[in-house]
């Protein structure tokens, strides 16, 4: 028994720091935005403020608040969707197909976009996506006649940069399931006279869906909330619910109604993770 008390004790010693940043770093500024939801103003420069609920019924009251929640989430499912379309098979390749140095310098390539700051890669886009960029070089060297082609300030050229911006994590959890699918498997899978489509279908999809799922829920979270993408690649298609809480705290200095919206997005993903938690249960257990 004193034995059990000293681990016991040994452990939350060395978990403690952990839950004190958590707390400090993530609870306190959530409970701090959660209080100025509920005021009339930011309590800021000698403003009186008052409790309301209104700017969480502005939301239920402004067609606006609710359509563009909605392009939100039709924007995470596209870059969720796009980045399980390339980052799937590319964690598949490197998993199964690809050993030694080739596998560490590709690693490389992929965690590189981490290295860099965010506002510089998606500027970089601008001088892709533009009209006469390098995609517009590209169609025009193998159409010379071809109207000019430029995706900047469209909602494609949105999805591109966050796709470019989430896809590592969609190749990393799937490389992480794939990698633990022992090889043993596929081999006897073969001597049984199973195709190559029948192995994927009926082994490595099913036994690589934890990876997929935690890699959806590590994008389509940030991705709806998104705001820098859209505001530089969308231009006129750019507004989401995303920039709009950017410009409540930024631009119009109206703090509780960005506070407020912003809950109420997280309570919007909650909800869907929620729904979807009876689905995924069986497949998350088995991790």
């Amino acid at each position: 028994m004193q034995r059990q008390g000293r681990e016991r004790l040994a452990v939350m010693g060395l978990t403690a720091p952990a839950y004190l940043w958590l707390t400090l770093t993530i609870f306190l500024p959530l409970s701090a935005m959660l209080y100025f939801s509920f005021l009339t103003v930011a309590p800021f420069g000698g403003r009186q403020a008052e409790f309301t609920l209104a700017n969480y019924l502005a939301f239920f009251q402004k067609e606006v608040y609710r359509a563009n929640a909605l392009r939100s989430l039709i924007l995470g499912f596209y870059v969720t969707l796009g980045c399980l379309v390339v980052g799937y098979p590319a964690a598949l390749i490197l998993a199964k197909r690809i050993r030694g140095r080739w596998r560490e310098a590709i690693f490389l390539l992929i965690v590189l976009p981490f290295w860099s700051n965010a506002l510089v890669r998606t500027f970089s886009w601008t001088m892709v996506l533009r009209g006469n960029g390098a995609i517009d070089w590209l169609v025009h060297l193998v159409a010379p006649d071809a109207p000019a082609f430029g995706l900047l300030f469209t909602y494609p050229a949105i999805v591109i940069g966050l796709v470019h911006a989430y896809v590592p994590y969609m190749i990393l959890t799937c490389y992480v399931s794939l990698q633990a699918i022992d090889d043993s498997l596929i081999e006897a899978a073969r001597s049984l006279g199973a195709a190559s489509p029948t192995i994927f279908r009926r082994i490595l999809l099913p036994l690589s869906l934890p990876g997929v799922f935690v890699g959806t829920i590590l994008i389509f979270v940030p991705a709806i909330g998104s705001f820098m993408e859209p505001r530089i690649l969308g231009g006129p298609n750019a507004i989401m619910l995303g920039t709009i809480i950017e410009d409540q705290f930024t631009a119009i200095f109206n703090w509780p109604l960005g506070a407020a919206l912003s809950f109420i997005l997280l309570a919007i993903v909650l909800l869907i993770l929620a729904a979807a938690y009876p689905f995924l249960r069986p497949h998350l257990q088995g991790t």
